[in-house]
């Protein structure tokens, strides 16, 4: 795994300014991994979600529910070219 301590850091100090940080980027490149670091490091509770889960997309039908009361944290979404 590729240590990424400015991502780290900065994705860190967003979560402190901002209720939903969102994880950009081509397919393959690392947002689920440094999303999970972040998770694993984090003092209070992170939720994740993947728009690529069918499984996440349907949670969100019921944002409530699907977050137990809490604000999302943490968003990893992949960039699509359009078509």
């Amino acid at each position: 795994m590729i240590k990424r301590l400015f991502h780290l850091q900065t994705v860190t100090r967003l979560l402190g300014r901002f209720p939903v940080v969102g994880l950009l980027g081509a397919r393959q490149v690392g947002k689920t991994t440094l999303a999970a670091a972040i998770a694993r490091n984090s003092k209070v509770d992170v939720t994740r979600f993947d728009l690529e889960d069918p499984a996440a997309v349907a949670r969100l039908g019921d944002p409530m529910l699907a977050l137990g009361g809490k604000a999302p944290r943490m968003k990893s979404v992949p960039r699509r070219r359009p078509l």
